[in-house]
This record gives structure tokens, sequence and C-alpha cells, in this order.
């Protein structure tokens, strides 16, 4: 289309650390792609190994997957997509010819693509995706606010891995970054009234209080295995923070017959005594990961949830953003994210004007 710049601003990562704003070339679109312009691009806890650790699978690349934006092209082929629309994108991009695509699970394909990993992301002005990627977002939901449904998608499918959320019940979230918070919000929105939030920072166990939680406990200060064992043990677990220690320690918090949950990615070797071991088994404790969150039909019903709950005011997520860059400022906002002193949760790309 004639209003479509040949060039655009983009962070481009051109080796372990360099982190470049610069003109490059706006993406030319597949018969089965549309271009977003991008409004808003959150950083992602996975983002940082690819910026600050030499994690990347290519240079240079562009990465960036929770994003929010305006269609403004689309592909020859595409029918039911239409320029204007306000949307956010799956950022998987399954094979859809391996065993496990065909079974319906998408999340588990072997040969899958990456928007923003894999391939090109949306730190820059414009992104092409497949149009089948494409989730719409309502009037009354900003671009910042869509930004933040990729990670509430996350949070969705761990609990959803969890089974049947039973109301009347009790859990536990271990971790208060951005998937711990919006995994409180979300059990909340499904009933739970008793959800504990566990970490170590006061300033996010406030919020966490703030946004909801039945009690915001400091794991510095209160032996939590004594707590719970106190104060009674919960049905449903979640570890967010991949932190080895916790990823054992919430085994002990949960009821027999109760549910754990891995969300988070472990840092480390996770050991746990055969004491706790014995808890496993004596208490038949269902124990299960969660990965990504793509189910069928492609990308899921955990999509279709987000924007709802952010739609309906059910999860609140402006909180959360608590910085806000232009593209222009690149490296700052990821030394933000990675201050402990800053007190960043969800950072945020957006573009002004735009």
């Amino acid at each position: 289309m004639s209003d479509i710049p040949s060039m655009m601003k983009a962070l481009v990562i051109e080796a372990d650390k360099v982190l470049t704003y610069k003109d490059i070339p706006v993406p030319a679109l597949e018969p089965d792609e549309v271009l977003v312009e991008v409004k808003a691009c959150g950083i992602c806890g996975s983002d940082i190994p690819r910026v600050l650790h030499g994690g990347t699978h290519f240079y240079p690349i562009t990465v960036g997957h929770e994003f929010s934006g305006r269609i403004a092209n689309v592909g020859s082929n595409v029918a039911d997509v239409e320029v204007g629309e306000r949307v956010t994108v799956a950022p998987l991009v399954p094979c859809q010819n391996c065993e496990e695509c065909e079974q319906g699970h998408p999340a588990m394909c072997g040969h899958y693509s990456f928007i923003g990993s894999r391939r090109q992301g949306a730190m820059a002005e414009y992104v092409a995706v497949p149009a089948r990627n494409i989730v719409r977002i309502a009037d009354n939901v900003t671009y910042e606010q869509a930004a933040c449904i990729e990670p509430i998608t996350v949070a969705l499918h761990g609990i959803e891995r969890a089974g049947a959320i039973v109301s009347g019940k009790s859990a536990i979230v271990y971790g208060c970054g951005t998937i711990g918070m919006l995994t409180m919000e979300c059990l909340k929105a499904k009933g739970l009234e008793r959800v504990y939030a566990i970490d170590i920072d006061d300033n996010k166990l406030a919020m966490a209080k703030k946004l909801g939680a039945y009690e915001a406990i400091n794991s510095k200060n209160v032996d939590v295995v004594s707590y719970f064992a106190e104060h009674g043990l919960v049905d449903y677990a979640f570890e967010t923070a991949g932190v080895p220690f916790l990823q054992a320690q919430i085994l002990e918090l949960v009821k027999k017959k109760g549910a754990v949950v891995y969300i988070g990615t472990a840092h480390g070797d996770v050991t746990f005594s055969a004491k706790t071991f014995e808890k496993i088994l004596r208490g038949e404790l269902f124990i299960t990961g969660s990965w990504q969150s793509f189910t069928a039909p492609f990308p899921g019903s955990e999509w279709v949830a987000a924007a709802q709950l952010l739609e309906s005011g059910k999860v609140k997520v402006d909180e959360l953003i608590t910085h806000k860059f232009p593209l222009s400022d690149g490296m700052k906002a990821f030394a933000t994210l990675t201050d402990k002193t800053s007190g960043a949760i969800k950072v945020m790309y957006t573009m002004e004007g735009r």
C-alpha cells in the first residue's frame, strides 16, 4: 500500500550485547501473511539472554514476541483479515505437518518457527506474520494492554495444565514476576479466592496484594513450609520463578492429591530429598510442566480467553507495565529490566506518535 514506507526503524541484535537502533527494510509479505504496524512490544524474560548472553539463533535479528498493533497490509491469499484491524499475534509458527501438529498439539511441534526468535520479531515499526496467528482485540483494550495477552496466555495454559480448577480450593503462586502475577489474577478470575503469592521482593508482594492475592508472603522472612503446615496446605501450586530451590520446595506445600505445575524454566539442577519424593508417592501428587500457550484449534482457547479477560477487566495489567520506552532507547529498556533496584515488572517499547 502506498502509505507504507520502504524502510522502518528497528532494534537489531548485531552481536552479543550489541543492540542497534537502525533503519532496515519493511518486510515483504508472503501470500498468507499480514503486515502489522507495531504499537507496543513487551520485553519477555526470554529476550534477555538473546540480547545480553549470545542466546540468539542467528545474527542479525530483531526480537520481540509480546506485541500488538494494527493491520497495515495483507498478502494476496488472505481473505479474513482486513487493513486497520486492531490485533495481537500468537508468536508460534508450527510446521503443521509433524505428528504433534497433526494430533492437535502445536506447542509440542519439533519443527516450529517463532516470531522474535527463529524469525524476525516486533521490536520494530512493522512485522510480517502468518494471517492464521492473528488475534483481534476489543476497542476498549489499549495497545499496551494487548501486548500483555501473550504472557496472559502462558499463565492460563499453566493453570489449565492442573486440570479442572474447582472453586473453593486454594493455590500458591511462587514468584511475582509478570507470569506469576498474571497466574494469580487468572486463578482469581477462575473463581479461587485463597491464592497465596510468594516472593522475596516486598514491592512485588505489595502489588500482588493490591491485585487480589489472599496473602502475600516474603519467603526471606517466613519459613513457608512451616507457614503452610500451620495454616493448611493448598490444592494447587504453580512455580513461575524458575528457581531450583523453590521448584523442589513447592512439593512440600500441597495437599495429598494436590497438583503442582512448573511454569518457570529451571536455572539450574533441581534436587530434592527422599522424604520429599515420598510425598509424591504417598500423596499421589499430580505434577506436570507447562510449555508455551498453544492448543488446537490454533492458536488455542487460551488466546480467546486472554483477550476476553482484558476486555472484561477481570485481569488487569496496567500496574504491571512499570516502564515504557521508545524504540530509540534500545538497551536502556533491557538495563532497566535487569536492574533489581528498578522495581521493573513488565518493561515495554511503545511507538510514540504511531
